[in-house]
């Protein structure tokens, strides 16, 4: 591999660690450049699990000594993302992705208009809406659908995880983005132990990505927090749109 790719994958890495940090969707930024410097898409997806979850986990941290993440839906569900994740890694080759793919677009779609045209959503906290039954409901949601989605498919995992959080428990977006990274976390070890007993993690290339998406990690992290729910917003937005058109151009321009 070429110095001006390593040079790529890391600033790629960089800045998939400050997006992961903020809404989620650093994969939309390492993937690509993973494929372009080489790799199978198998390989790019684990390699990418490889260098994503040091991100997240760095994330995390930075997130519950700086602000306030549900410890009731974060423990369970991450615990829960581990096995679902694996379970989805492991069932990536049953599913064509031609499948999901039109359908996430959809979905995404209405994120975007959802947000679009409620612009108080997610900046103030709703914690009426929090009770025990959405508690359960935010659990499953997280960490078993939205972990299987991560571990089969995997774009967007982190933005759907802080909508998820916001609309059903009525959270800010800082504070779903900081229990996102827990859940995510484990959706990504899931999905990498199973890559990796499958013997598809570039290791050396991973852990040396890692190290660029920990730094992004950190700085995005503490820009969510300091700048807030309002910032976070604009980014998920940004975030959503990209995704809809990598997944529009994967599904139907790309050969």
């Amino acid at each position: 591999m070429q110095a001006g790719q390593i040079t790529l994958l890391l600033l790629a890495a960089l800045a998939a660690g400050w997006v992961d940090a903020v809404v989620g969707g650093g994969g939309l930024l390492q993937l690509p450049a993973l494929i372009l410097a080489g790799l199978s898409p198998v390989q790019a997806l684990a390699t990418n699990k490889s260098a994503a979850i040091f991100g997240t986990a760095s994330a995390a941290v930075t997130y519950a000594r700086r602000t306030k993440f549900d410890r009731a839906v974060a423990v369970p569900a991450g615990a829960l993302a581990v096995v679902f994740a694996g379970v989805g890694a492991a069932s990536a080759a049953l599913l064509d992705a031609a499948v999901l793919k039109p359908l996430v677009m959809v979905v995404l779609l209405g994120v975007a208009a959802f947000v679009t045209l409620r612009p108080a959503f997610g900046r103030i906290p709703r914690p009426h809406l929090r009770t025990g039954a959405r508690v359960l409901s935010a659990v499953g949601v997280a960490g078993v659908g939205i972990a299987f989605y991560d571990g089969i498919l995997g774009p967007g995992t982190g933005t759907f995880l802080l909508i998820a959080f916001t609309s059903i428990l009525g959270m800010d977006f800082v504070h779903a983005s900081a229990t996102a990274k827990v859940i995510n976390t484990g959706t990504n070890l899931g999905a990498l132990i199973v890559f990796a007993l499958q013997g598809h993690v570039m290791w050396t290339l991973g852990l040396g990505m890692a190290v660029c998406n920990i730094a992004g990690a950190q700085i995005g992290a503490r820009m969510a927090i300091r700048r807030g729910a309002g910032f976070v917003r604009v980014v998920l937005l940004c975030v959503v749109v990209a995704l809809v058109v990598k997944l529009a151009y994967d599904q139907f321009l790309a050969a």
